[in-house]
């Protein structure tokens, strides 16, 4: 099947009136929903707040704002526009939310548990074996040796722990002791 211009015409028209994507699909024939859908998107048609949609290319221009009009010229409210207060100013932009901040260099970076999780012993047993890590390099790294990587990847002082790797595991003792936890302590913190 292929989206012919009638096709796309007969899906914007259905889109526009409020058909749901399968409705669309069962019309159009030989497509699914999933189909539609994407076609939907590709064309910018997403958003069917505000009567017809428009194509992408205007999603970036800035809308017009609605003038206020003076109190003496509003016209009568009806019981509707009572329950939502029209603005007279424009609404204040909402503050991003704060993003998470980097990790410095020397603090163990993922695979780790959410914070709160990790014993005080377990950290402090981290923080002497990394006093002692080998500090080796991406291309230094055997099956043999700890790949727990320590710094920010972003910077010149990134390096793995390089210890002698448990057998089995990809990391040392200390490290291991972080990463893996019994599935019952697990459990435990749930509760």
């Amino acid at each position: 099947m292929s989206w012919t211009d009638e096709r796309v015409e007969l899906l914007k028209k259905m889109w526009a009136e409020g058909q749901s994507a399968s409705q669309i699909a069962k019309e159009l024939g030989g497509v699914t929903r999933n189909a539609v859908i994407g076609k939907v998107h590709r064309l910018g048609l997403s958003n069917r707040v505000g009567g017809t949609p428009e194509p992408k290319t205007k999603a970036a221009e800035p809308a017009p704002k609605p003038e206020a009009r003076p109190a003496a010229q509003a016209k009568p409210a009806r019981a509707e526009a009572k329950a939502q207060p029209q603005r007279t100013e424009p609404a204040a932009p909402q503050p991003t939310p704060a993003r998470k901040p980097i990790i410095p260099a020397g603090q163990p970076l993922p695979p780790q548990p959410s914070a709160g999780e990790i014993s005080p012993e377990a950290l402090a047993s981290v923080r002497e074996i990394e006093k002692k890590a080998r500090r080796i390099s991406l291309m230094e790294l055997t099956e043999r040796t700890c790949k727990w990587p320590i710094g920010d990847p972003a910077t010149e002082d990134f390096w793995f722990c390089g210890l002698a790797a448990q057998p089995g595991k990809p990391y040392c003792e200390a490290h291991v002791g972080v990463a893996f936890q019994p599935m019952s302590s697990r459990r435990d913190r749930r509760r």
